[in-house]
């Protein structure tokens, strides 16, 4: 058995060199975002690298930038020349820095170059996304579910507000249903709330009321789900393969739902109306790296999508030490005409990283508790 087939019929293995191939290109893509605005933008890019902590191996090129591959797969950073670390904090050489200095370093170029080197990393995952899905749209096909019910399972609740076999949804509770994914989403999140439904039935509209109830179901990671479930069944997936220009088109607008989808359940997990379990941290990323690893090249591909929205959106949140915080910075100072002092700064990213550090804790703590290491470690000391 060759080296390949000892990874990819490891389950762990196979996890981790998925997790660490796919993360490593939409860090990259993120990365390089910061780094071609910041050089287009006459700035000195001292360090630019894929990972954390300890250098593994690495380059410099004639400009003077250190590429690097470090330790912890995690993440990644582009240092500008002025910063004082990897999370763009400003130096305490930005007073003392020569007239030749300050034409390259970042924290000496107007607002709206920074601005835009910032939103740059966010921005190319985004566009990164959606040249990953048109490519699979124009050569593979997008998989299309229309709304339209094969089969009521008897004694449900679909059954009991009188839906049928070859009804098609059109609102559900007043929203448009143009897949079945987004009527099985509504349902989902409405366990035990009546539910107006509009279906289209023999050439008429027929509006009737469902009550979804509640259902619990462990996945194959062991991490159990609540939600509301009504007895329908759908028709078979369509793939629709589309010449470039529409395969763009589709692909913005998917990657656009993807990224109002993920908005909407954290606004719902803020207000207590969605549990916060759902969210995932390494450990997680990793098991999902490693099962559509396992399911082929079009999985894989659609993963790297859908995480290099996560990663574009993430770095958005105005949270000091990710690009939205900066963005933050920026709005106060074009407010108030001048940059905030260098110590208000500081605290602030100091504060970002406090959040940050938090998060990742307690979600690993949930990735941790899901595959029941503690329940492990408990039975080896009873």
């Amino acid at each position: 058995m060759d080296l390949l087939s000892i990874i990819w019929t490891n389950d762990f293995v196979r996890a981790i060199v998925a997790f660490i191939g796919i993360l490593g290109v939409v860090v990259f893509v993120h990365e390089m975002g910061h780094y071609l605005v910041a050089r287009y933008n006459g700035v000195r890019v001292v360090v630019f690298s894929i990972g954390f902590g300890r250098e593994l191996f690495g380059w410099n090129d004639r400009s003077g930038t250190r590429w690097k591959i470090s330790l912890l797969p995690l993440g990644g950073y582009v240092r500008m020349f002025g910063d004082a670390d990897a999370a763009s904090t400003p130096g305490g050489e930005l007073g003392v820095m020569t007239p030749d200095e300050r034409r390259v370093s970042f924290h000496h170029k107007r607002l709206g170059q920074r601005t835009a080197i910032m939103l740059a990393g966010p921005l190319a995952n985004f566009v990164f996304a959606v040249v990953i899905l048109a490519g699979l749209f124009a050569t593979v096909g997008q998989r299309i579910t229309p709304p339209e019910i094969s089969m009521v399972t008897p004694g449900s609740a679909a059954e009991a507000a009188g839906m049928r076999a070859g009804d098609v949804v059109l609102r559900l509770d007043g929203r448009e249903i143009d897949r079945f994914e987004t009527l099985q989403q509504l349902v989902g999140e409405s366990a035990g709330v009546p539910l107006r439904v509009v279906v289209w039935r023999d050439g008429v509209e027929i509006e009737l009321v469902v009550t979804p109830r509640h259902v619990e179901v462990r996945d194959t990671f062991g991490k159990l789900h609540r939600f509301g479930q009504i007895g329908v069944g759908r028709t078979d997936v369509v793939l629709v393969r589309h010449d470039p220009l529409t395969a763009v088109w589709a692909a913005t607008k998917e990657t656009a739902w993807l990224t109002t989808e993920t908005l909407r359940r954290l606004g719902q997990m803020i207000v207590g109306t969605r549990s916060a379990d759902e969210l995932g941290g390494p450990i997680f990323i990793a098991q999902v790296a490693g099962e559509v690893a396992k399911n082929g090249v079009v999985m894989v591909f659609w993963f790297m999508a859908l995480l290099s929205v996560n990663l574009g959106l993430i770095n958005l949140f105005p949270i000091p030490m990710l690009d939205g915080g900066h963005l933050l910075f920026y709005a106060f100072e074009a407010v108030r005409r001048r940059p905030l002092g260098q110590r208000a700064q500081i605290y602030g990213f100091r504060i970002g990283l406090t959040m940050v550090l938090t998060l990742m804790v307690f979600v690993t703590w949930q990735d941790l508790v899901r595959i029941r290491v503690f329940d492990f470690l408990f039975g080896l000391l009873s």
